[in-house]
């Protein structure tokens, strides 16, 4: 007997559920880091340009693509290739990019399960800065620690996602996104009232050319449109629970606006935090899971903020893990008609074991230096890269630009004019912007998703 499809119960629905795939670790985590490391100001600034001209443009086409197809990546572009085209391997691709990525974001992601607990059971309150420091040293080379998060985080994941769209998917993003907008908030309101969130106003906002290069433009470029989880068949996923007559093109405006609006807040978060004690903006990686705990260490009030931000992390990781692993049961449903619980427990717990060598990736405790050895031959010597690094690298730097730059052309070059413009023109007013999204998807988007490849791979 065929299951029954599942579609959003309502647009807001797909608004914070979208929102939520969006919304990530990228916000919270990355964004921070590497404006802070290009000197915030026109970083920023060109970061928001590219999210209008490179990565909204792909994701109404991926929107468009679930929504007028009904059907997961690799059916769409079976659909819209009519059968079996090799424009299908980027249906393929997408699913594997969020297998790929899931498996070492969930690592990311128990990382800041285990600092909320660990800000709830002990807290830093009493901790000298140097103490602090270590623990995320001593977190990343313990295996069981990882491997247990890493469960945990996975397990939570399956849970979401067996229930189905409208009972799993959707009501899940409508408690957890709220709740993130709270905790984002009042985290906000503190952030205002701290000493040093004038000079963090004014790093984020006022131009300084001082720190910007053509690398820098190239980062923001890259991360505009890897914040918005294209290229990985997430927002070709959650567009299939679309009707065909809901708005495409002011729901993905919404969803770009709420993406952006909580990497800037987190910004302003955050910064305020590191002026006021006195450190540096520029950090690096080390940004969320060193110098904001030891900034909460010398704050008042920091017992109770360090809690909220790193349960602040782990919605926002939570969101986007469950779109990742929608992707791929959505294949599993859809194309081999597995009953949906059977798909997202057996999809899970693989994920799970791809994962245990990323989780492995910081110490020699259980299989001594296996991980290393064998990335180093993949890398060679003296690179520094390890299993989380490989599929990161793969991921980031090659399955989701290759993914995004097919879309943009597939939309663009391959898909037939009619079935293009008939899924763009659904929104009323907003249709008439509908030659300006294609000579983007045509001329502009090509460009940019492949100098960013280019760039990560080490071209130019």
């Amino acid at each position: 007997m065929a299951q029954e499809r599942g579609h959003w119960a309502s647009r807001f629905g797909f608004i914070l559920a979208a929102a939520g795939s969006a919304v990530g670790l990228g916000n919270i985590w990355k964004f921070p880091y590497i404006t802070g490391e290009n000197g915030g100001g026109w970083f920023v600034l060109i970061y928001l340009g590219c999210i209008a001209i490179v990565g909204l443009p792909i994701m109404m086409a991926e929107v468009l693509i679930g929504r007028s197809s009904q059907l997961s990546p690799v059916g769409a572009f079976r659909k819209f290739s009519h059968g079996g085209s090799p424009w299908m391997g980027i249906g393929w691709l997408g699913v594997l990019a969020a297998f790929v990525i899931l498996s070492y974001y969930s690592i990311v992601a128990g990382w800041a399960m285990h600092y909320t607990w660990l800000s709830v059971s002990t807290g830093f309150a009493e901790m000298e800065s140097e103490a602090i420091g270590a623990i995320f040293g001593s977190v990343y080379e313990n295996p069981w620690i990882n491997i247990g998060w890493h469960g945990a985080f996975m397990a939570i994941t399956i849970a979401i996602v067996a229930k189905g769209v409208h009972g799993g998917i959707e009501l899940a993003s409508r408690v957890l996104m709220p709740l993130l907008f709270i905790i984002l908030l009042v985290l906000l309101i503190y952030a205002a009232t701290s000493d040093g969130f004038a000079q963090a106003f004014k790093f984020i906002f006022m131009p300084d050319t001082s720190k910007l290069t053509g690398a820098s433009v190239l980062e923001a470029l890259g991360h505009s449109f890897f914040t918005l989880s294209l290229g990985m068949g997430a927002m070709i996923t959650y567009g299939s629970y679309l009707h065909k007559k809901d708005d495409l093109v002011s729901t993905s405006i919404t969803i770009a606006i709420l993406d952006t609006g909580v990497a800037i807040v987190a910004c302003l978060v955050l910064f305020p935090i590191i002026f006021s004690v006195g450190m540096d903006p520029a950090a690096g990686p080390g940004l969320v899971f060193v110098s904001i705990p030891i900034a909460f260490s010398q704050m008042a009030g920091g017992a109770i903020l360090a809690p909220l931000f790193f349960l602040l992390l782990t919605f926002a990781a939570l969101t986007s893990a469950i779109s990742l692993l929608e992707v791929a049961v959505a294949y599993f449903v859809d194309e081999i008609k597995i009953p949906r619980i059977i798909a997202t427990i057996m999809t899970g717990v693989v994920i799970f074991i791809f994962g245990i060598p990323s989780a492995l990736s910081g110490g020699t405790a259980l299989f001594g230096s296996g991980f290393a050895d064998m990335t180093q031959s993949i890398f060679g010597e003296g690179d520094g890269k390890n299993w989380f690094d490989l599929f990161d690298y793969l991921a980031s730097n090659w399955m989701l630009p290759l993914g995004g730059l097919g879309i943009a052309v597939f939309v663009a070059w391959r898909m037939g004019d009619k079935a293009r413009e008939e899924g763009f023109k659904t929104s009323n007013h907003l249709g008439k912007m509908y030659w300006g999204w294609v000579f983007l998807l045509r001329y502009i988007v090509p460009i940019g998703v492949l100098a960013v490849f280019l760039h990560a791979i080490g071209i130019i």
